[in-house]
């Protein structure tokens, strides 16, 4: 194998081949190594590689092959983890300068260990925006991730290194967090898959914090049979983390050859509608035409719903950061520390009235829920901005990229509700995607579309072609 046909693989096929002797384990590790040393550089999606750890692994899943021992279900795939996951030995930077002085981690995070206990590889951890707090990666402290599929523009974020470095063939599968889209943003930006699990699906143990009432965790990939492989992987209550939910998990690749008959797929309009570009509502219409969805639903008051997001989020990540802004303010990124800032003086009043405001609008929303299934929107309101640009021109009006993004994502983080981003073939340059929101616990309807749209050629995450080499 070399590094090039390695660039294209995706984790169950890696697998697949690693049981079957048609390479090895150590042969994967190797080539994943070899391209991110030869292009990381260009990308800037790493922070540490971990390749004594990432050989020593691949050795291992070959000697239990070769004695003739079952291997576990992902043997011998690559990962990557955004840096605000603990990984043992390594000091968890959660993108920031204050922190690099930490002393490493004694012990992986949950998700960390469930991949490695699944046979993946870890080879390290991934650059991100400074505490997660913003949707570019352009940080102040370890440079700005750049889109492989244009590196004059940004890769999106939180979790940009977790998007780029997938778009750059770099590995197969990443981890990522997501608050109020730092999955699905990047992913489409990207052009890959990732998944937002339901509020408390999925073990946050280990993960660095930015708002614990919104805060989720997640895999990203190229294929939707991938990203279902990692989060069948890492399923399972956690009693470290008090939101992981104790339920019964179910494994949902099988799932995946159902196809989507008997869902109820409708389109979000409205807010949804007014705040996407053209290319972004044509992207929206290809996937609905391609699933047959003709029916579409209005969610109440999402511009409130944003508002009361916003401001939650920023109250629980500026009374976290409290401390540090007290006594190392000129640490920060100016970009976060003035927001963070701005949040810590939010009266509680506010933040009461927008927890109130939550509830409501859940009622509003399970309604909805109980006569369709599944519900499609738009994941970005445009493709990736500039790196360095201070705004981007929507429908007249002109936005922030760093906080605004994420302005279709944040109604369904409101809730905690499970979301496939799926990048739907481009229209031009620059990918997109759409959202695929379910009911809670129900991430298995949304990856059931995420496949269809696969397999209907709608629905696809290309290795970018500057990094084909």
């Amino acid at each position: 194998m070399s590094p090039r046909d390695y660039a294209t693989l995706g984790a169950t096929a890696i697998a697949d081949g690693v049981r079957r002797g048609d390479f090895t384990a150590r042969d994967v590790t190797e080539c994943a190594l070899s391209r991110i040393e030869a292009l990381d550089a260009r990308y800037n999606a790493f922070t540490t590689v971990t390749a004594a750890r990432a050989l020593s692994a691949s050795a291992a899943i070959d000697a239990l092959r070769a004695r003739g021992g079952v291997l576990p279900p992902l043997a011998g795939v690559p990962f990557a983890a955004k840096n605000l996951f603990d990984i043992e030995g390594v000091t968890t930077l959660a993108g920031a300068k204050i922190e690099a002085l930490r002393a490493p981690a004694a012990v992986d995070a949950t998700l960390v260990a469930r991949l490695a206990t699944a046979g993946c590889v870890l080879v390290g951890a991934l650059n991100m925006e400074e505490y997660a707090y913003g949707f570019v990666t352009e940080n102040a402290h370890y440079g700005a991730v750049r889109n492989p599929h244009d590196v004059s523009r940004v890769a999106g974020g939180s979790s940009g290194g977790s998007g780029a470095a997938l778009a750059a063939g770099l590995v197969p599968l990443t981890l990522g967090t997501d608050t109020n889209g730092s999955i699905r943003v990047p992913a489409a930006l990207c052009g890959v898959f990732g998944l937002k699990p339901t509020y408390g699906r999925l073990s946050r143990s280990g993960v660095f914090p930015l708002a614990a009432s919104f805060d989720h965790a997640g895999p990203l990939a190229r294929s939707a049979a991938d990203l279902s492989a990692a989060y069948d992987a890492m399923q399972g209550p956690d009693a470290s983390d008090i939101a992981c939910a104790q339920r019964d998990s179910q494994p949902v690749s099988a799932t995946l050859a159902d196809g989507i008959g008997g869902l109820r797929i409708a389109v979000a309009d409205g807010y949804f509608h007014d705040h996407a570009s053209d290319d972004a509502r044509a992207t929206l219409r290809n996937a609905a035409d391609a699933l047959g969805a003709t029916r579409t639903v209005t969610l109440a008051e999402i511009g409130r719903v944003r508002a009361a997001g916003y401001l939650i989020t920023a109250s629980e990540a500026g009374e976290l950061h409290l401390s540090n802004l007290r006594a190392r303010a000129n640490d920060f990124d100016p970009a976060s520390r003035d927001r963070l800032l701005a949040a810590t003086m939010v009266p509680a009043a506010w933040y009461l009235t927008a927890q109130r405001f939550r509830a409501w609008f859940r009622e509003q929303v399970r309604e909805v829920l109980q006569s369709v299934d599944v519900i499609l929107a738009p994941a970005t309101p445009v493709a990736a901005t500039p790196i360095g640009a201070t705004a981007f021109e929507l429908n007249g009006h002109e936005y922030p990229p760093r906080t605004h993004l994420g302005m279709l994502t944040y109604p369904f983080s409101f809730l905690g509700l499970p979301v496939v981003a799926v990048p739907v073939a481009r229209r031009g340059k620059l990918p997109l995607g759409i959202q695929v929101i379910a009911a809670p616990w129900r991430e298995d309807h949304a990856l059931r579309v995420a496949r269809a749209l696969e397999q209907r050629g709608v629905a696809r995450s290309e290795v970018a072609a500057g990094a084909m080499r």
